[in-house]
């Protein structure tokens, strides 16, 4: 299965779906992300607080050793930076990341920080460190997680920004819209990555909407929210442990859902993030 292609106000380009990485048993992750690039996923998303940055490199890198008609362009590898690695020293923990986790990747595809918890100054020390990085070629983007507006404002109010952050990663879900949020990024041209994009499993089977679509399109419920995230303009990033949901979490182009059902799956009035809120943190 072939992804559609995004592009980043970088001028790069981002697989319309990745395959996150948070909880997967750390002894199965390089097989679980080996079957991913099997079945057609190019995008992986992992980070310093998952502690299995080098068991995704491994997996890219052992499908690329395996299948030489493939190229490393054709991957892309996302991680971000902890909060105490967030600072004025963020270089040289960026350069371990190079020198110790992704081996043969050569370079990360997208370095995120993780959260705005470090504060101002840390931030903005961050941030001017990581410029430097995608200067260096180690990172082709740089972006933010857990951004509010007044964070990336901070940002693009910034005397030294040279880059623009490409990606606003955050949970996002019908029981956790964000849409204020979303559209303004959006409207910055910075894109919105939708992590938890399936309530990690908890509404899965109790919405009696999403269980009343699934009949009508003979669609997994889980395909269906995947489908919602893309209809809605941003890029989902669900994840499962279940080898046999990879391919199915990826076939979303066989199928289209109606606007009228779009509306009915929106739940505006909820909030019900499934992991931390910090967008609103100082």
């Amino acid at each position: 299965m072939s992804l559609r292609l995004i592009k980043l106000n970088s001028e790069n380009h981002i697989p319309s779906i990745g395959l996150g990485t948070w909880d997967l048993p750390r002894n199965q992750t390089s097989h679980i992300v080996y079957e991913a690039c099997k079945v057609g996923y190019r995008h992986f998303d992992t980070a310093v607080l998952y502690g299995n940055e080098r068991e995704v490199s491994d997996g890219i890198i052992q499908f690329l050793n395996d299948h030489p008609d493939v190229s490393r362009e054709e991957f892309f590898y996302t991680t971000k930076l902890w909060n105490n690695q967030v600072g004025s020293n963020s270089l040289k923990y960026i350069e371990e990341m190079i020198t110790s986790k992704i081996g043969e990747l050569k370079y990360i595809d997208l370095l995120l920080i993780h959260s705005p918890l470090p504060g101002k100054v840390n931030r903005l020390n961050c941030y001017e460190q990581m410029q430097i990085a995608k200067d260096k070629g180690w990172v082709k983007n740089i972006g933010v997680s857990n951004y509010g507006k007044h964070h990336i404002e901070e940002l693009l109010t910034w005397s030294k920004l040279k880059y623009k952050p490409c990606v606003n990663q955050i949970e996002i879900s019908p029981w956790c819209m964000r849409t204020e949020l979303a559209t303004w990024c959006l409207d910055q041209n910075i894109k919105v990555e939708a992590y938890a994009p399936l309530t990690h499993g908890y509404k899965l089977h109790e919405d009696p909407t999403l269980q009343s679509l699934s009949v009508k399109y003979g669609k997994s419920p889980a395909q269906l929210l995947i489908k919602w995230s893309l209809k809605k303009g941003y890029i989902p990033l669900p994840k499962t442990k279940t080898i046999s949901r990879l391919s199915e979490n990826l076939d979303i182009n066989s199928f289209d859902i109606e606007d009228d059902d779009i509306v009915k799956i929106d739940h505006p009035d909820a909030y019900e993030p499934t992991d931390w809120e910090c967008t609103d943190a100082p």
